[in-house]
């Protein structure tokens, strides 16, 4: 099992790779903004399917590469 200090680190990864702010990415994403910080921050670190879909639509990158 991934840690959530390993799917925020490749959040915020992919996210600076694409020159988004949590805001952008957010708004990208369909989530809540402070949904975003939370698992971003890693204090949400089990988010839900739904969310860590839409985060990873947003970013073009499947949920899989996110949990790596």
């Amino acid at each position: 099992m991934t840690s959530g200090k390993t799917i925020s680190e490749n959040i915020k990864k992919a996210r600076a790779k694409l020159g988004l702010t949590q805001d952008d990415l957010a708004k990208k994403a369909d989530i809540k903004y402070t949904t975003l910080t939370k698992v971003e921050s890693g204090a949400v670190n089990k988010p839900s399917v739904q969310t860590m879909a839409n985060i990873a639509k947003a970013l073009g990158v499947s949920i899989e590469d996110l949990l790596r």
